[in-house]
């Protein structure tokens, strides 16, 4: 595993998320004295923003270790909460708050968060990298549900419980949460037990017609694409990713971790989504 992170680290990392991203105003993190001279509001800043998408079943927490090493290294980071209520909703909402940044754009997605952002960069110039983290690449028409059962492995139905909640209509929707005793082997198998518990009480359930929706845009046909494989994901069957990623034509790397992979291996992940930046440094 790429840089080594402490049990003591990734549990604080965590409990810290909520002030750090987790917010549904999430800030940008401050940039250096040099951006604020060569950029304002009408011109690009020098390096783009990484804009990372959570999935279902988390929150924006689960970034939090990607976004203490990104913003180390200097770079712009904002990680939204997504309402996780419909791909398209999901979308619309994901694509105002790529209407609010400045400059060129990597926009990364994990799990579900992926096919948000395949539909949100759509006919989005400033979005100039796609990174998937362990994440539904589908073209129009499919849904993650559909994806999700192209190839057997997945044991997620198994693991989750439905529940109703209340439509601004006054009727009732279903969502689906994992089981907090299944949560650690289903999500996050190999991290800390403090950490999964952590994550199992915070984690945002989804609604069932997000998954069942079909995407109606798929921006990686168009912009260039990279993608994790975590071979032990027990949500997105790994044959499922590996396909979807050959389908892109995504630049992908594989790695030995579960669905949960920025928190089990955030060295990893945030290795691959510099490689996107400097791709899109070395166009501007």
């Amino acid at each position: 595993m790429n840089s080594p992170i402490s049990r003591r680290s990734v549990t604080a990392s965590l409990l810290a998320g909520a002030a750090i991203v987790a917010t549904p105003g999430a800030a940008f993190s401050a940039p250096s004295p040099a951006a604020d001279r060569s950029a304002d509001s009408h011109q690009h800043p020098a390096k783009p923003t990484i804009v990372l998408i959570h999935g279902a079943f988390a929150d924006a927490s689960s970034w939090s270790t990607v976004v203490e090493l990104l913003q180390g290294q200097g770079h712009r980071v904002l990680a939204p909460a997504l309402p996780l209520r419909g791909l398209a909703s999901d979308a619309s909402y994901i694509r105002s708050v790529l209407d609010s940044v400045p400059g060129p754009i990597v926009l990364v997605g994990h799990s579900y968060g992926g096919s948000v952002i395949s539909q949100a960069a759509a006919e989005f110039p400033r979005v100039m990298a796609l990174v998937y983290i362990a994440a539904f690449v589908p073209d129009i028409g499919e849904s993650a549900l559909e994806l999700t059962n192209r190839y057997p492995g997945s044991t997620l139905a198994q693991a989750t419980t439905t529940q109703s909640y209340p439509l601004p209509d006054g009727g009732t929707g279903e969502e689906l949460i994992i089981k907090k005793d299944l949560f650690r082997q289903q999500f996050a198998a190999g991290v800390p037990v403090p950490t999964a518990q952590v994550m199992a009480a915070g984690q945002r359930p989804i609604t069932v017609a997000a998954l069942q929706e079909k995407a109606t845009a798929a921006a990686w046909k168009k912009i260039p694409s990279w993608y994790l494989v975590a071979t032990e994901d027990r949500n997105i069957p790994p044959a499922a990713e590996q396909w979807m990623a050959e389908r892109a034509g995504a630049r992908t790397i594989t790695v030995p971790a579960p669905h949960a992979v920025a928190v089990s291996d955030p060295g990893s992940v945030t290795d691959l989504i510099l490689r996107a930046v400097r791709s899109v440094r070395s166009d501007l």
